[in-house]
């Protein structure tokens, strides 16, 4: 009797010790969507990028925020004009929050922006390699 009263108590107090560690399970609203993304502007701050960004089927131009562990990103460190990029965060007042980041080749981006990254990238190798006999 005295053992399964004991076994009770540790298995409630295992459960006070990792509730609190692991936190309520955050509401659907607080999950982070998924976006794509094409830099639009040569970036001068790392911490926030001008660029063309999908969400829910809209383009908009957003800044994209970037969080200390995003700052530490080799692949953020590396971002330039034109680059898409599949992004996962939220949706903020000042642009969109980022959490996670991968560079992504032009043709996987959704089709709305599939037309702004081919003419970015055409006016950026006209900028760069101009035109030679």
């Amino acid at each position: 009797m005295w053992c399964l009263i004991r076994a009770i108590i540790a298995m409630g107090c295992l459960g006070a010790t990792i509730l609190p560690a692991t936190g309520p399970r955050p509401s659907l609203a607080d999950d982070a969507v998924m976006a794509f993304a094409v830099i639009s502007a040569p970036p001068k701050d790392r911490t926030r990028l001008v660029a063309k960004v999908v969400l829910e089927g809209t383009v908009s131009d957003l800044e994209l925020l970037a969080s200390d562990h995003i700052l530490s990103n080799l692949i953020w460190k590396n971002l330039e004009i034109c680059h898409a990029l599949k992004l996962e965060g939220w949706k903020v007042q000042d642009g969109f929050r980022v959490s996670s980041v991968r560079v992504i080749e032009g043709a996987m981006l959704p089709m709305v922006l599939q037309g702004y990254v081919g003419d970015c990238l055409l006016k950026k190798a006209l900028e760069i390699a101009p035109f030679a006999d």
